[in-house]
């Protein structure tokens, strides 16, 4: 059956997965529905513009970004060579989400490469979040401006972990996190601006946590992450990975670029400790990445 270039397009368009063309230069040609779902960009937002300004600027897990020397999509067009792998996307409300990519060659009758194509699928734990967001509206523990586990909730979780680590000994690590310069956010933009600071960071642990972390917000702009069942290591990678993340996004305010970083105390769980103890340790370890500098994680 043959099929018309219409008819074509709106099997591509109703894709559930993300899908791009670009021409040789990278220049955006194609942009389908998922695509604006997922990213949050409209067409009219990208087409005629290449996907490295300002757009996706896909970042690995080390925080490097992509669109400088390690672009799948810019792989590709050199070599011709299919790629497949995970990077994190730039959402266009400034956080970062985790998606699948795939990238092949466009090539003409003629066997000439003219463009390329990108396909991405969401596979960050967006949708279990939604779960749990719903789960903690119904208990009201939920932070209403960022939608996390507001404090209350927050202690009940580390009572919970206390007990688990009691009876099955099941370590678990804590993040103190204090977004950086918040206060110079508020005093140069407005508060709504500092709102939407608050809740860009919020977006970046939602979207990037395993499904059995728990992240709230302890207060003003500070924050807790409490990590079950890892080690000192792994502690370290993931906080250290999350920084990152934070630090290689932003948000866009009046065509203004403004780049946010947090500290972060981290520490695990020891079994002499309680609540305040932990916490207590956690911020000290938060006061010592901030006199050293800030952007940066210190961990006991």
């Amino acid at each position: 059956m043959d099929l018309d270039k219409a008819t074509y397009v709106r099997i591509i368009e109703n894709l559930h997965d993300g899908l791009y063309f670009v021409d040789k230069n990278r220049t955006i040609t194609f942009w389908n529905k998922a695509a604006e779902r997922i990213s949050g960009f409209s067409a009219d937002d990208v087409l005629g513009k290449s996907c490295s300004d300002n757009i996706l600027t896909h970042v690995d897990r080390e925080g490097n970004n992509l669109c400088w020397d390690m672009c799948p999509l810019a792989a590709t067009l050199a070599d011709q060579t299919p790629r497949e792998s995970q990077v994190y996307m730039h959402h266009k409300d400034g956080h970062r989400i985790l998606v699948s990519i795939r990238v092949t060659p466009l090539i003409d009758t003629d066997g000439r490469i003219v463009g390329g194509i990108e396909l991405f699928s969401d596979i960050s734990s967006q949708e279990f979040n939604e779960v749990r967001i719903k789960e903690l509206e119904k208990l009201a523990l939920l932070d209403n401006l960022t939608q996390l586990a507001n404090r209350n909730y927050i202690t009940q979780e580390l009572q919970a972990r206390f007990a688990e680590g009691q009876r099955h000994k099941v370590p678990f690590g804590l993040f103190f996190i204090d977004i950086d310069h918040f206060k110079e956010f508020n005093d140069m933009y407005g508060h709504n601006v500092g709102d939407e600071v608050l809740k860009f960071v919020a977006r970046n642990f939602e979207t990037n946590s395993r499904p059995f972390d728990l992240y709230g917000r302890w207060g003003g702009e500070e924050f807790i992450g409490i990590i079950p069942n890892i080690d000192r290591e792994d502690l370290e990678k993931l906080g250290n990975r999350i920084r990152l993340l934070i630090e290689n996004s932003y948000i866009v305010h009046k065509n203004q670029k403004l780049q946010i970083t947090i500290s972060i105390g981290a520490t695990i769980a020891k079994d002499n400790d309680t609540i305040d103890s932990l916490i207590k340790r956690a911020d000290s370890l938060l006061f010592k990445s901030k006199n050293a500098g800030r952007n940066l994680l210190t961990i006991d």
